[in-house]
C-alpha cells in the first residue's frame, strides 16, 4: 500500500488568501478581516451564531465538542492555509464544535452573507466548499467506523499515513510532515491514550521506519508504515 503525498487535491487551482485576505480591505473595518488569537483563546463556542467562516494563515486550531455528558472530543487539528466554520454555508445557524487556538493563530474572516455573494459567481469555490464539507463528513465517519473496528495500533498508523498523504512532502524516497503534533494532540484524534501513542511511535522509530521529534515527522518507508499495522 502505498499512500501519495499531497495537499488537499481541491485546493490546487484557489487562492483561498486571496479570497479571504485581499489587500484592499485591510483598512476596512466594518469587514475586519484579519484577527489574531491568542493560544489558549475560543473563536468560537458551542451554540455561538454560525455566520463566519475563517482561513488560517498561521498557528493552529482545535475543533472539537463536548457531549452533554462533559466528555470532550477532538474533531481536528488544523494549520496554515486551512478553513473552518464552512458549516454556516450548508445552513446550520448555531456552532456544532468549539474552535480553539493551540498556538497564536492568525485568521482572515469572511461573513457568511459576504461568501454566499462570491460562491454565486465563482464555480470553483462552490466546488472547493462542497468538497470541503463532503471530505469532513466522510473523515468523521471514517473515523467512526475505525474507533469501532479496528485496534490502537492500526488507528494511529493509519492516522500517520493519512497526514502524510495530506501535509507530507517527498524528501528523496521518504516523506517529511513538518510541525509534528504533540502524543496528546494524537491521542485525542485517534481515541487512544497518550502512553499508547508514545508506545507506539517509539516502536516504529525502534523498527527504523520513521524517525520524529516535536517539529518533525520523517517517514522512511510509507509502504512499511502501512505494513506494521
Amino acid at each position: 500500500m502505498s499512500v501519495e503525498s499531497h495537499s488537499f487535491w481541491y485546493l490546487e487551482n484557489l487562492d483561498m488568501k486571496g479570497i479571504f485576505c485581499p489587500d484592499k480591505m485591510k483598512d476596512q473595518s466594518d469587514h475586519l478581516p484579519v484577527s489574531k488569537v491568542k493560544k489558549g483563546a475560543y473563536v468560537y463556542m458551542q451554540d455561538d451564531s454560525a455566520d463566519k467562516i475563517y482561513f488560517i494563515t498561521e498557528g493552529r486550531i482545535k475543533i472539537g465538542t463536548i457531549s452533554n455528558s462533559g466528555k470532550e472530543i477532538t474533531k481536528a487539528i488544523l494549520s496554515d492555509g486551512e478553513v473552518f466554520g464552512e458549516l454556516s454555508l450548508a445552513g446550520v445557524e448555531k456552532r456544532r464544535d468549539y474552535a480553539l487556538a493551540i498556538e497564536d493563530t492568525i485568521m482572515c474572516i469572511l461573513t457568511r452573507a459576504d461568501m454566499k455573494i462570491m460562491l454565486k459567481d465563482h464555480t470553483p469555490l462552490n466546488t472547493f466548499f462542497m468538497n470541503l464539507i463532503g471530505s469532513r463528513a466522510l473523515e468523521m465517519e471514517r473515523r467512526l467506523e475505525s474507533l469501532v473496528f479496528k485496534d490502537s495500533r492500526t488507528r494511529v498508523i493509519e492516522f500517520l499515513l493519512d497526514l502524510a498523504k495530506k501535509k507530507g512532502r517527498p524528501v528523496g524516497y521518504e516523506t517529511l510532515v513538518r510541525r509534528f503534533m504533540t502524543h496528546q494532540e494524537i491521542a485525542n484524534l485517534t481515541a487512544t491514550s497518550r502512553q499508547t501513542v508514545t508506545t507506539i511511535l517509539n516502536e516504529l522509530r525502534n523498527q527504523n521506519i520513521l524517525t520524529f521529534n516535536r517539529r518533525r515527522l520523517l517517514i522512511r518507508d510509507l509502504d512499511k508504515l502501512a505494513a506494521a499495522m
